[in-house]
């Protein structure tokens, strides 16, 4: 089970554009600069639009990816079954 996030990617975003602007990580959140250089690393310096449409991509991604080993897997499974001398 993957562990939980303390801090949402919008808000991790936002605070990365307030750190770029000047101000002090510290005063910016509560878990110090970890979070955010974490954060930083992930977002790349994306637009939060350009980083939302990305994840969008990924999860869709995903799930196509998941559809097609299943198919695929239906499909070998209706071979074996037609190859069979009856």
């Amino acid at each position: 089970m993957k562990k939980k996030s303390r801090s949402s990617k919008e808000k991790i975003r936002e605070l990365l554009k307030q750190a770029e602007e000047g101000a002090k990580l510290e005063s910016l959140h509560e878990q110090g600069d970890a979070t955010l250089t974490k954060g930083r690393a992930k977002a790349n310096g994306l637009d939060p639009a350009v980083a939302k449409r990305l994840q969008h991509l990924e999860e869709e991604n995903r799930r196509l990816r998941s559809l097609v080993a299943d198919l695929t897997l239906s499909n070998q499974a209706l071979k074996l079954a037609v190859s069979k001398k009856w």
